[in-house]
């Protein structure tokens, strides 16, 4: 064999090695990026079931929460309409343990608070003195409510209207009853402040003008027509020894007795805490009305409070209907 023959099979032969050597290079290659779009999947895999993990956690408490209240409620339901509708107490409390947790339920008649849709002017202008409105900003705001409920005349349709128009409101009033106590701050010439002051004291569900002064509110009691500080004080101090005693109630109130009645309406404000076992806590306010019929109660309004371990309460609610 000639030197150029030995020569040509050994750069072919070196020719062929530098192939398979870079063919096994990109093989290796192809590799190592399949192993890490593996561990990038497999990353984002763990993170999407810790994620669901949360969800489901999440979504188990709140059911179990929610289970709770409903129980607190039930409860609650069945206290009233076993006590019968005479003798149906104003407001009361218990206690029970269900799965595990501690509740404690409360529940009073929703007269203690003043109606929007049913109150005198005279009683509401009393509440927003109370909540600091001067006498004349009371006065217009009680015109205002009682304005944002009431259908008007056919021949002074527009005049409510025209008010809202004039403080350049992009709205107009409801001309109907309040569908919602929020509503009350949508009303021309309440400021938030006094809005945020009023809701603890205001309501859409009683169904009655006066208030039951005995379950009420001292701010409550305070915005009654006819009331004075010294009226005040002094039944303040006597109520609780009242009990049913109607004539004693209205001898106490004097001149504001006009505005107090007594516990008639079928609506009830529900609260609910709940202290789990791993120390979560959690609370419910619930509005029902009781009924005579099949169906012992109706909900009206159901808001809580978020499940929580040490965090801050979150609010989350459902609208009142």
């Amino acid at each position: 064999m000639t030197m150029e023959a030995i020569l040509y099979r050994r750069r072919a032969a070196t020719s062929t090695e530098q192939g398979v050597s870079s063919e096994q290079g990109f093989v290796l290659v192809a590799v190592l990026w399949l192993l890490a779009a593996l561990a990038l999947l497999a990353t984002i895999f763990s993170q999407y079931l810790a994620s669901s993990a949360r969800v489901l956690a999440l979504t188990d408490a709140t059911l179990q929460t929610e289970s709770l209240v409903s129980a607190g409620v039930e409860l609650a339901a069945y206290q009233l309409q076993l006590a019968g509708e005479k003798a149906r107490p104003a407001q009361g409390a218990f206690h029970a343990r269900l799965n595990g947790a501690d509740l404690e339920v409360s529940f009073v008649t929703e007269a203690a608070r003043i109606d929007l849709n049913a109150a005198p002017k005279e009683l509401l202008a009393g509440l927003l003195t109370v909540l600091g409105a001067g006498e004349d900003e009371a006065k217009q705001g009680a015109d205002r409510i009682v304005g944002w409920r009431t259908k008007p005349a056919t021949d002074s349709a527009s005049n409510e209207d025209a008010l809202y128009r004039t403080a350049g409101r992009i709205y107009s009033p409801r001309l109907a009853p309040f569908v919602h106590v929020n509503e009350l701050s949508l009303v021309l010439g309440l400021s938030p402040a006094l809005v945020e002051r009023a809701m603890p004291f205001v309501t859409i569900f009683s169904g009655v003008p006066g208030v039951d002064v005995v379950t009420a509110a001292p701010e409550v009691i305070a915005a009654l027509p006819g009331m004075t500080p010294l009226t005040l004080r002094q039944f303040l101090n006597d109520r609780a020894t009242f009990g049913d005693n109607t004539n004693a109630i209205a001898a106490a109130l004097g001149d504001a007795k006009a505005s107090a009645v007594g516990q008639n309406s079928p609506a009830y404000r529900i609260q609910t805490r709940i202290r789990f076992a791993d120390g979560r806590r959690a609370a419910s306010e619930v509005v029902i009305a009781l009924r005579r019929k099949e169906t012992p109660y109706r909900v009206l309004s159901w808001q809580n409070d978020a499940w929580q371990s040490n965090a801050p309460t979150q609010r989350r609610g459902r609208p009142e209907l």
